[in-house]
């Protein structure tokens, strides 16, 4: 892949620009905000890796300008802040993953790679299952014309599902695709955000689109529930 690194910190840049490399990509890299949107708006990239604390312009403003302008390049938000709110704000940007610092290199790897796997504006094509709709420019879900209040965390796993076009996803490929430590994560934690992405968009429509598959995983019903 062709990718873009935009953080400050040159040491870590440097860093991340021989680890990616040494795997076969190329990289480039760059140390404020000015130059990173420059470099980003030329569509040259497959991914970008977006530090937010930057000099001239913060990696959300970069994002939001991006996505205005029409630049669906896929985003990995890389930061030192922590916490739900400040992962909501970076995909409210339009950032399509977010990892925190300190961080594996490992994990950032897949990650990218699994960007680079799901692209741009393709990947931001509303899905679709039966009368249940995710947007996920706007990070809005709707069911049956009614708008659906879902967390950050809610809105990944159950794009996860949706992108699964009704085949079983298993409970370890949602912990890789949207948890930032996976190998550290129970997995039994997807189980609690199925429990409540059920109560949201399925039960008080009287619906069953999240459907368990024992020993597999879960699939959303193709004509959902």
């Amino acid at each position: 892949m062709r990718i873009l690194i935009v953080e400050d910190e040159v040491g870590l840049a440097d860093s991340l620009r021989r680890g990616l490399a040494a795997e076969g990509h190329r990289v480039d890299a760059v140390h404020d905000g000015p130059r990173g949107l420059e470099a980003a708006l030329t569509g040259e990239y497959d991914v970008i890796v977006l530090d937010v604390m930057l000099p001239g312009l913060s990696g959300y403003e970069i994002c939001g300008r991006l996505r205005r302008l029409g630049q669906w390049t896929p985003v990995l938000m890389l930061t030192a802040k922590d916490g739900e709110y400040d992962e909501a704000e970076g995909l409210d940007a339009g950032a399509d993953d977010y990892l925190s610092k300190p961080f594996s290199f490992v994990v950032l790897s897949a990650r990218l790679r699994a960007l680079g796997r799901r692209g741009g504006a393709e990947a931001l094509r509303p899905l679709q299952a039966g009368d249940l709709v995710l947007d996920t420019a706007a990070r809005a879900c709707r069911r049956d014309g009614r708008e659906i209040e879902l967390t950050a965390r809610e809105l990944s796993v159950l794009r996860c599902l949706m992108a699964g076009a009704g085949q079983v996803v298993a409970k370890r490929d949602i912990l890789d695709e949207v948890w930032d430590s996976p190998a550290d994560t129970d997995p039994n934690i997807v189980e609690v955000y199925v429990s409540s992405l059920r109560r949201k968009i399925d039960a008080p429509f009287g619906r069953r689109a999240i459907v368990t598959v024992h020993g597999a995983g879960y699939r959303i019903a193709p004509d959902g529930g």
